[in-house]
């Protein structure tokens, strides 16, 4: 009987290619290896593989980096195993350890003579992270949660693929029982300290029982989300520039010299904003505001669109918003926000 194999998404591989597996030894970085390790010669590849030791879990932590080694020679694939410390970076930069431990796996893949670094994202990474994403109240951008491809990566960092984001957990678990192969379990996993381990542990299993296909489900959404927003970033490209001016008005006419890529104040006609969509009003402004570096909550937004007499019809009347000239608006992360006759304007600091 053939062994299950894994789909890979092969569109994100080209023949040539220098593909490196980031490999932590838990199941689905070790699946994605073997998978790679099989098809390789199919997809043209040249294949080698990356542990990162984070310096958090102590003898575990060591012992995970031995079990990739020992994997990868028995493979006969090449492999980095970097040791970084996680916690000092996280105490002497005032990050989270996430965040430490992120930006030092950035680190370690600048450094890798490679085209890509494929990691083991799976459908059920996915379904959480949507889920996660939902409790947190997030626009249909965080919807999309995991891509295929990452983007906005440190400049030197090679390219970041996901080539088995289509795939269950419990493929990845067949897939491996079927070769013998063993895998690494971290500990951390079950702490249901972590948001995530509680939306695996506890959350899903009671979706599962609405929907046994509730992974799947929400992976979907992640993918229509992802297609949502593609069609909407080009849209609001080509809004954009004919909806937001930069600065202010200045007498005389014209506006005020604050027009080069950084600029502290940005305005929007209203009656150029009033014929667009509910939907396009929003992501105008949310854009327009992210220009100034800052980003829009819903009720942030609403409260915005309230000032230029455009909620729509879901907006509550807030007593504090107001929408007549001179009236003025303070948000979070410095952000002001004046009514005039004929504009908003927004700046920061």
């Amino acid at each position: 009987m053939a062994l299950p194999v894994l789909s890979l998404n092969t569109g994100l591989f080209h023949p040539g290619a220098r593909v490196c597996a980031a490999v932590s030894g838990g199941a689905d970085s070790v699946a994605l290896l073997l998978s790679l390790a099989e098809k390789k010669t199919d997809l043209g590849i040249v294949l080698s593989a990356v542990h990162v030791e984070h310096g958090i879990r102590g003898e575990e932590g060591r012992s995970d980096a031995a079990f990739v080694q020992e994997l990868c020679d028995r493979l006969q694939i090449p492999v980095t195993v970097a040791h970084v410390d996680v916690p000092t970076r996280a105490e002497q930069e005032k990050e989270s350890v996430e965040d430490a431990a992120r930006k030092l796996r950035y680190q370690v893949f600048a450094g890798l003579e490679v085209d890509s670094v494929a990691t083991a994202h799976t459908q059920d990474d996915q379904a959480e992270t949507v889920i996660m994403k939902l409790l947190r109240g997030a626009w249909t951008e965080g919807l999309g949660a995991i891509s295929p491809v990452v983007e906005g990566v440190p400049q030197g960092t090679p390219k970041i693929i996901r080539p088995i984001l289509g795939v269950a957990r419990a493929e990845v678990e067949a897939f491996l029982n079927a070769r013998k192969q063993p895998w690494r379990t971290d500990s951390t996993n079950h702490s249901l300290d972590l948001t995530r381990n509680r939306v695996r542990h506890e959350l899903m299993p009671l979706l599962r029982q609405f929907n046994p296909q509730a992974a799947a489900t929400l992976a979907q959404v992640a993918e229509l989300a992802r297609a949502e927003e593609e069609h909407w970033a080009t849209e609001i490209t080509r809004l954009l520039p004919g909806l937001v001016l930069p600065g202010t008005p200045v007498r005389g006419g014209g506006r005020s010299s604050e027009t080069a890529p950084g600029a502290k104040s940005i305005a929007i006609e209203v009656e150029r904003l009033r014929p667009l969509s509910l939907a396009a009003r929003r992501r105008v402004l949310r854009s327009a505001v992210a220009g100034l570096g800052c980003r829009l909550s819903f009720v942030e937004t609403a409260r915005l669109l309230a000032m230029c007499g455009l909620a729509g019809d879901g907006w509550t009347p807030d007593p504090t918003v107001s929408s007549k000239p001179g009236a003025q608006l303070h948000l979070p992360g410095g952000l002001r926000a004046k009514r005039t006759a004929r504009e908003l304007q927004v700046s920061k600091g």
